[in-house]
């Protein structure tokens, strides 16, 4: 692996115009496709093998044009205090009202006016207008919201009170103020950890490019793919991240290269041959993450992990191609520039090459902060693993308390129209009107439908928990009833789910509920079933990557182990804030409750991936100076020495990129931004920073065994780059006998000239 990315480095340093111009047409091509793409994004969520699905299936199929996806809206409107709906004024400015919505746009298919469809609450007070539109919520333009609004500043100008609920008012999510905030947070760190705006600029670069042609892609596939509106947002959080990261550490990587050595390429070669391996491997662990939703079986999740997967494979690529590249325009630029007036001190020759800035006999008598921390984990590694596994425990205990739910209305914003809409329905027509159950019975193998219908209607409504039900509707095949249940709580509450549970249990196999209502806590269902499965498949293909790489199998436990005290703790913090409230104000939370469903094991799959991540990048350089001849303990402190810095750096532009989209307005979005930043911050600054090093203390040379035959076994990967580091593989000699090894010809060396600007 170190030999083939290596000769990849070189390559695209040697040939970095040609490399350059094929990473700018991809992107050329792709933003091309996506411009020319009407912009199209699904909001229907699919869960194969549940109840819910097949009654839904079973509706589109028995009573066409019920399951039609159209957009609806719900104009709620309440008379003035003491006054009800059907006052002659009050009943005037509803027809009004009526009246407009009807008239307003030409995508309405139909109004229902409430005093002829009695959709007046008991009190008579508080009264809805159901609007049916001919295309999906997101569909509409922005003249036929603006309609819709209008007639109810129309009801409002009247003397009522008038709120609009409904998919009607769904808008993509839109804007880059997100992403804005954690690239110029990045920008921050990397200046600051590089010391060279032109070493900080190459991350950022590579990172842009790669999101870009990863949305562009994920923008051209979103209609045949029925992707949803959240789907590139994820790409364009997870393409960054990695991005920059992965680009990070093959910079940082070239930068000590050069103070071993006078050849520009063969410094190039080296950071790809070994940080290359690096990223390589790491991103691999994030794509196995990602992937492996697959095995979830609901197609929204599938759709954004693999969407995800694509733009962290486009990041690996990228990385280890157009970084290398890039570094021949950088030329001596890459390095601080302290260090550039250093390099010239010592090189009067006037070679653009830089001298080393100092030995590495000056680097072991000056210690960094890195080597000075794992120094004092290593003099005390029981207390510092007890005390970072006792706080993550702690962190982890509100995980106990988790609820899973669908967000609705009602976790919108207090101060919304639809949270208000809400909020009158449910005072005018009870909690459980905002969320109906549908129960469709299948009377196709019965003798008598009817019969069967009224029976299953009796049972219904006399379940505790229902307030209402409507009498069953067949459809014009006289094979199968519907009939709409009104239960007694709000939707996302334990008794609605109890309901459901029960209204099934006392029903025969030929009866299946479903509504919003009954999906989300199917989806809830089937997900906490899926996470066994999920996990072992992950861990268990991530456990073997890492055996590859690090020939160990105590290094892949001890990483599996952390990932899941670092998920917990994140988890149990996404619990605190976004369940419990504790400082959700200072978040911009304005609603708690439930965990949206798919969250958890989102979140799952990607802290994974990421742990991985830190595990790889500072590990690989542990293992590298052990397999090298230092003793385990020397070891550790060489991978400190060497790693941390660049690992600290990562972290916080991670933490920068994901903390962006805590300000989103899309409550998924919001969690995971907060939840993956949290989960980040722990692994790398508790998990591989404290309990890494002191448990590699405590089992000294244990870590890097490896049975006889399990060595036999796996192959030898070479992501320490061993055979590199053997003195007749440096400079040019190196390179013609790398080349000469692999059977391919050398190509001569380009003569050395005054480095090109960017």
């Amino acid at each position: 692996m170190a030999q083939l990315l290596y000769r990849l480095g070189r390559f695209a340093f040697r040939r970095r115009r040609l490399i350059a111009l094929i990473w700018v047409a991809l992107l050329a091509a792709a933003g091309t496709g996506a411009a020319l793409t009407p912009s199209s994004t699904s909001s229907s969520i699919t869960m194969p093998g549940t109840e819910a699905q097949e009654a839904f299936d079973l509706i589109e199929e028995r009573f066409p044009g019920m399951a039609a996806d159209g957009a609806t809206a719900r104009v709620v409107l309440k008379a003035p205090e003491g006054e009800r709906m059907d006052d002659p004024g009050n009943a005037a400015a509803v027809t009004d009202v009526v009246t407009e919505l009807a008239a307003g746009s030409e995508r309405v298919a139909a109004v229902a006016n409430p005093f002829e469809t009695g959709a007046i609450g008991p009190n008579g007070d508080i009264a809805y207008v159901q609007v049916s539109y001919t295309v999906k919520g997101i569909e509409l333009e922005d003249a036929d919201r603006d309609a819709l609004l209008a007639a109810a500043d129309l009801g409002r100008e009247a003397g009522l009170t008038v709120e609009v609920g409904g998919d009607a008012l769904f808008q993509e999510i839109g804007g880059f103020t997100a992403e804005i905030i954690g690239v110029l947070l990045a920008a921050m760190v990397l200046v600051i950890t590089l010391g060279s705006l032109i070493a900080a600029g190459l991350p950022l670069l590579t990172a842009l490019i790669g999101v870009g042609i990863a949305v562009s892609v994920i923008t051209v596939l979103a209609t045949p793919l029925e992707f949803d509106s959240t789907t590139p947002v994820l790409a364009v959080m997870l393409g960054l991240a990695v991005g920059i990261d992965y680009a990070l550490f093959i910079v940082s990587r070239y930068r000590a290269e050069l103070a071993d050595t006078p050849d520009r390429e063969e410094a190039a070669g080296r950071a790809v041959g070994t940080a290359g391996s690096a990223v390589v491997f790491a991103g691999l662990t994030v794509v196995i993450a990602l992937a492996g939703l697959v095995v979830v079986n609901i197609p929204l999740l599938t759709k954004m992990g693999l969407a995800a997967a694509g733009a962290v494979i486009v990041a690996v690529l990228i990385a280890v191609t157009l970084a290398p590249a890039l570094f021949g325009f950088a030329g001596e630029r890459v390095l601080p520039r302290r260090e550039r007036l250093a390099a010239r001190a010592g090189n009067p020759t006037g070679d653009d090459a830089p001298a080393p800035a100092d030995t590495p006999k000056d680097r072991a008598a000056k210690p960094n902060h890195g080597t000075r921390w794992a120094r004092l984990v290593l003099r005390r590694p029981v207390v510092v693993l007890v005390t970072a596994v006792v706080g993550l425990g702690v962190l982890a205990i509100p995980v106990a308390s988790l609820e899973l739910g669908m967000p609705d209305e009602g976790s919108h914003s207090p101060e919304s129209t639809q949270r208000k809409a809400y909020d009158l329905l449910a005072e005018g027509f009870g909690p459980g009107f905002n969320g109906p159950l549908l129960v469709v019975v299948d009377t196709g193998a019965v003798a008598d439908p009817q019969g069967e219908a009224d029976a299953v209607f009796a049972t219904v409504s006399g379940t505790e928990g229902v307030v209402a039900a409507v009498p069953p509707v067949f459809n014009e095949a006289g094979d199968t009833a519907m009939m709409t249940v009104i239960p007694a709580f709000r939707p996302s509450s334990t008794e609605t789910e109890d309901l459901v549970t029960a209204i099934r249990a006392e029903t025969g196999d030929n009866v299946l509920v479903t509504g919003l209502t009954a999906m989300g806590i199917d989806m809830s269902r089937k997900l906490s079933d899926a996470m066994v499965p999920y996990l072992a498949l992950v861990v268990g293909l991530a456990f073997l990557l890492l055996v590859l790489v690090f020939r160990s199998l105590l290094v892949p436990l001890k990483a599996a182990a952390g990932f899941l005290l670092s998920v917990l703790a994140a988890l149990g913090a996404v619990v605190a804030v976004f369940q419990w409230g504790w400082g959700a104000g200072l978040l911009g939370v304005e609603v708690t409750g439930p965990i949206m469903s798919m969250m958890p094991i989102f979140l799952i799959g990607v802290v994974f991936g990421l742990a991985m991540d830190y595990e790889v990048f500072l590990v690989t350089r542990m293992r590298e100076a052990y397999v090298h001849g230092e003793s385990p303990r020397e070891a550790v402190v060489t991978g400190f020495r060497y790693g941390a810095r660049v690992v600290t750096a990562a972290a916080i532009i991670m933490i920068s990129v994901f903390a962006g989209f805590i300000g989103s307005s899309e409550a998924m979005i919001k969690t995971i931004g907060f939840g993956l930043a949290v989960a980040v911050l722990l692994d790398a600054f508790v998990v591989r920073m404290a309990i890494v090093p002191a448990v590699l203390a405590l089992i000294g040379r244990s870590a890097w065994w490896l049975p006889a035959w399990l060595d036999r076994i796996v192959p030898a990967v070479d992501v320490e780059g061993e055979k590199l580091a053997r003195p007749d593989t440096s400079g040019r000699a190196g390179a013609e006998k790398l080349a000469a090894d692999a059977g391919e010809p050398v190509e001569p060396e380009e003569p050395a000239g005054e480095p090109a600007r960017v």
